[in-house]
């Protein structure tokens, strides 16, 4: 006597995706994450963005003023993970400002004698 197998289901073809408002909720759940995450690092993020503009606008200012190369010639000399810094040269002032985005600027001047300075950090 043999046994009887239960009838197979098939499927119909169609995929069941996620409703578009689990997508949403999702969506809003990580934006969470990555604001507290953001929000819980943010002394360490501040951080690390000052010292990168400070070093990126010493380092400019003194390519640019004390060798006497141009700006775009000066930018090769940024270190690797530096790409997001930008760089503005004030040639009146002989000063170069770096900027990490969304973080205060640094600025480094030259003074003969001297070479270039950082302007004094607010933190």
């Amino acid at each position: 006597m043999a046994i009887a197998k239960p009838p197979v289901r098939r499927a119909t073809g169609s995929s069941r995706l996620p409703r578009p408002r689990r997508w949403g909720w999702a969506a809003i759940i990580l934006l969470l994450a990555l604001g507290g995450t953001g929000w819980y690092y943010r002394g360490s993020i501040s951080g690390y963005s000052a010292a990168a503009a400070s070093y990126s606008a010493h380092v400019t200012c003194s390519c640019r003023y004390i060798e006497g190369r141009s700006l775009h010639d000066c930018k090769k000399d940024r270190l690797a993970g530096m790409e997001l810094i930008s760089l503005k040269d004030d040639v009146e002032a002989q000063s170069v400002t770096a900027r990490f985005p969304l973080m205060p600027s640094q600025t480094a001047t030259f003074r003969k004698g001297y070479g270039c300075l950082l302007q004094k950090w607010d933190g």
